[in-house]
């Protein structure tokens, strides 16, 4: 019988087998990791009728933002099934069984491809799309809010319609969130900026009324996100709210048969709160909830069970009979134990034939006389019960070390590392042909007419050309619309461009960042502005465990290109003029760093970016936008490829490398040292992430022997990684006469002044003082 006129007798046979199936997946993943053949699990069982309902609300071409307890919505969506969570829960690094990521996430992470493994972009709008899932709390908001907003922008400018990416901008988005992840900044900044913005943003927060231990009232004001919230409804620009209990799946279909047409038709947000779920399991493999819940709870999670609820239902609507009930039930049961089966059959295979090499060498090589027989046979013994890898090395190399080896050993080993060195390491950064490191250099060329502009000019032209260029260019941030930037660089541009080109947001980075990656995801060539360099702090963590991730996690099947701009360096004060590059490269390995020491060499960095399918940063020097460049003639077409140092001064006593501001004071010091007898050979970076790629500068020590390394970060901050990449990676220390030197700012902010900024970074006396005592003491 139909309960609603959405809702046939058929579907909800359907949505129970796969809520029962979803569940069965749950417990026996569970086992898997109890009995040791799996490290670790966390599952979506209790909130299977929510999701299998929420399921039918998507249309190809929608977006999934979520949370790691969404598998059974999709299992709905047939964007996973049993097998491939069995080979996630395994770690099965063959992305034929394992889609998602190819072994390197944990089960219930999930993602469908955005590029082909080869590079090419994919359509979109055929299928069901899942940004790529990552662990940390509450992290997938930001870059809902981006994939939303990239509805926005198609549908409200037709320039950017692109049958690959969007029907009128039409696209839903579906961010999923445990209900004590809200707690998190980043969830409120997101849902405030889905009310600013008028985006088809649904947040659905799933609500088992903890957070690991921690129960709801600890979390939320009010007990409740769903009434701390309440603030939000409303117009103008505001997020239509509701709450169902996620053990009905009717209340839940008439809920979002109600929200979704004014979701997807007017662009309004909305926020579900799915409250009243249960954690059959309990949090994750790592404990048992047992010792957190009480008794009365515990009863709770056992008489609210969405499966119990969903079963007496379907009864009580005459839908299907229990022997039918119990018919499904034992199909699914038969089914997942089946594909539970075949995905640990299909990941141990490759690992048996390999065990199986080493135990073949270790007999040969036991048959050998003088071999040590009593060692072979305890390695062979152990090889029984081996199931990892890993293991396998560390045999290898214990019969290697003991002096039990052969040339075919030998030959297996190597290659047998390579092999997963190369399995788990590769496509941290875009490895295709639309790769950054392919794009041709082109020369500045310059004339007896080319214009002298201030730096903020040129960055002006350089804007101008790229927006006119690629029209899916556009660029967000604090003060660039109405004002043209802090520094005027985007001057003008809104007013020609328009507002959706060039766009003012709130203060609020991560969201900023968040709005660029999902925009970026669906085909679209966003540069995020944040204003100054201590800024990116707001966003680093979703720069560094989403977007500097995101290509790896997925084995090379997603891909953001998001140009960050930014500025910092040698301005005065504590905020504004911090210059942490060794926080950032740390941080974001997966994004490329570049550090222009003036505005024309940024200008040819983001000719090169706009060229090419890869995230990355640009810091520009804050107080060279009133200082005057040459702009080449043929600035629109100029490009600078990134790692390639250059050569800025010629010199035979000493390598000084560094980049950004420190240029201009380096070139200061090294004119006052060649007054003291003292030449020095001075090399700007220009980039950080890729560094150096030609070892350029290990051709410069082989001249000099000596070698200094200066910036204004923090002792052992960028300096440190250059020394590392230059003597341990490159081996420059084979051509050291001299200890190397760096010289740094204080490990402090610089105060505010002309004399705190002197005495707290370096400057021209400090270089010439150190370089002069380094080289004294060599000699």
């Amino acid at each position: 019988m139909a309960v609603l006129d959405s809702i046939s007798a058929t579907m909800v046979v359907t949505d129970y087998r796969l809520a029962v199936t979803s569940r069965i997946v749950s417990r026996l993943a569970r086992q898997d990791v109890l009995n040791g053949k799996a490290k670790f699990g966390i599952f979506g069982d209790g909130k299977e009728v929510a999701q299998v309902a929420l399921a039918h609300f998507f249309q190809h071409g929608d977006w999934r933002s979520g949370y790691y307890r969404d598998q059974t919505l999709m299992l709905a969506l047939g964007l996973t099934s049993a097998r491939q969570l069995f080979a996630q829960l395994y770690a099965d690094t063959d992305i034929n069984n394992e889609p998602s990521s190819a072994g390197r996430q944990m089960v219930c992470h999930f993602a469908t491809p955005t590029h082909d493994l080869q590079g090419k972009q994919l359509s979109q709008l055929d299928n069901f799309n899942s940004a790529a899932d990552l662990s940390p709390v509450a992290a997938q908001m930001p870059r809902a809010l981006g994939l939303a907003y990239a509805s926005k922008l198609y549908r409200q400018d037709t320039g950017w319609q692109d049958t690959r990416f969007s029907a009128d901008g039409n696209e839903a988005v579906f961010a999923t969130i445990g209900d004590a992840s809200t707690s998190e900044g980043i969830f409120w900044e997101t849902v405030n900026a889905a009310g600013v913005l008028q985006v088809p943003l649904l947040t659905v927060v799933w609500d088992d009324s903890y957070g690991i231990s921690v129960p709801t009232e600890f979390q939320t004001c009010r007990h409740s996100i769903s009434k701390a919230l309440a603030g939000f409804q409303g117009t103008p620009a505001g997020v239509s709210i509701h709450s169902v209990r996620g053990w009905n799946y009717h209340e839940i279909h008439t809920a979002l048969t109600d929200i979704m047409p004014k979701l997807r038709n007017d662009h309004s947000p909305a926020l579900l709160h799915v409250y009243e779920l249960t954690q059959p399991q309990g949090h994750s493999t790592s404990g048992s909830h047992e010792r957190y819940k009480s008794a009365e709870r515990m009863r709770f999670e056992t008489e609210m069970d969405g499966l119990t609820h969903f079963r007496a239902w379907i009864l009580e609507q005459s839908i299907a009979s229990s022997e039918e009930l119990q018919q499904i039930e034992d199909q699914a049961l038969a089914h997942v134990q089946e594909e539970r089966q075949i995905a640990w059959q299909n990941f141990t295979t490759r690992f048996n034939t390999q065990r199986q090499k080493v135990a073949d060498l270790y007999a040969s090589l036991s048959s050998q006389t003088n071999s040590n027989t009593a060692l072979l046979t305890a390695e062979l013994e152990r090889l029984q019960s081996c199931s990892l890898h890993s293991e396998l090395s560390a045999s290898l190399h214990r019969i290697i070390s003991a002096g039990e080896t052969n040339n075919e050993l030998q030959e297996f080993y190597q290659q047998h590392n390579h092999m997963l060195n190369t399995t788990y390491s590769s496509h941290l950064y875009n490895e295709n042909s639309s790769s950054v490191l392919h794009v041709p250099e082109v020369k500045p060329v310059y004339s007896e007419t080319s214009a002298v502009v201030e730096g903020r000019t040129v960055i002006l032209k350089c804007m101008e050309n790229l927006f006119a260029s690629d029209a899916r260019f556009f660029a967000i941030g604090e003060d660039i619309g109405t004002l043209g930037g802090v520094n005027l660089c985007f001057q003008g541009l809104q007013e020609r461009f328009g507002a959706l080109r060039v766009t003012d947001t709130g203060i609020r980075e991560a969201t900023i960042l968040g709005q660029g990656i999902g925009a970026a995801l669906r085909g679209l060539r966003p540069l995020v502005d944040i204003q100054y360099l201590d800024y990116l702090l707001y966003c680093l963590q979703i720069l560094s465990d989403d977007l500097a991730s995101l290509h790896y996690r997925t084995a090379g099947q997603q891909l953001a290109p998001v140009i960050i701009r930014t500025k910092g360096h040698r301005l005065e004060g504590i905020w504004h003029s911090g210059s942490m590059l060794g926080m950032v490269i740390n941080a974001v390995r997966g994004v490329h760093v570049c550090v222009p020491r003036n505005m024309v060499q940024a200008l040819g960095m983001y000719n090169t970016l706009a060229k090419a399918d890869d995230p990355a940063i640009v810091v520009e020097v804050l107080n060279g936008y009133r200082l005057k460049e040459k702009l080449p003639d043929n600035y629109r077409h100029f490009t600078l490829p990134l790692g390639k140092v250059e050569v800025l001064r010629t010199g035979s006593d000493l390598t000084l490398l560094t980049y950004g501001a420190c240029v201009k004071i380096a070139l200061e010091a090294c004119q006052r040292l060649a007054q003291l007898g003292i030449d020095v050979e001075l090399i700007d970076a220009r980039c950080l992430l890729p560094f150096d790629r030609a070892g350029d500068v290990v051709k410069s020590l082989q001249k000099t022997n000596a070698i200094a390394f200066l910036d204004e970060d923090v002792q052992g901050g960028a300096t440190g990684y250059m020394l590392q990449q230059v003597l341990e990676t490159q081996k420059g220390y084979e051509w050291l006469d001299a200890p190397p030197l760096t010289i740094t700012a204080a490990d402090h902010r610089p105060p505010y002044g002309t004399d705190g900024n002197y005495y707290s970074k370096p400057n021209v006396e400090m270089i010439c003082d150190k370089i002069s005592a380094m080289l004294r003491l060599s000699s």
